[in-house]
């Protein structure tokens, strides 16, 4: 989620993107690849790290752990510290957390019932570009 902070106005200089506009940049982090299966996985129960990694699939332990950073820092997921040895972690979605996940959900499930609409929609535009461009 390396999503820079920073926006360019020429007229104003290069700006913080959190002062101006801060619901874009956290709609960017619920959105955003790997946030989605973060906050899907975790809605159905607490997740450590390992677990959530397996889960999600083909994610690097980097962008894991910068996901898991932000949406903490966005108060949607929790990060609970255990002091054991071995040391535990467990992530859950906080209750803002299960708001932003079942809405995203919900994109989800839309996504997955209108797939056979998206695909033919593709068919039909991809069959009309290659027309115009042997013409």
């Amino acid at each position: 989620m390396a999503v820079s902070n920073e926006v360019s106005v020429p007229s104003m200089g290069p700006l913080v993107a959190e002062e101006m506009c801060p619901h874009r940049l956290v709609l960017e982090h619920v959105t955003s690849r790997w946030g989605v299966l973060v906050l899907i996985q975790l809605l159905d129960r607490p997740h450590r790290f390992s677990e959530l990694r397996r889960a999600i699939g083909r994610v690097s332990e980097k962008m894991l752990t910068q996901t898991l950073q932000t949406l903490e820092r966005d108060g949607l997921v929790q990060r609970d510290a255990k002091p054991v040895i071995p040391p535990r972690v467990d992530y859950s979605l906080t209750d803002l957390g299960r708001e932003a996940a079942e809405q995203v959900r919900a994109l989800a499930v839309w996504t997955d019932a209108r797939m056979g609409e998206v695909q033919k929609a593709r068919e039909v535009y991809d069959a009309r570009k290659r027309g115009s461009e042997q013409a």
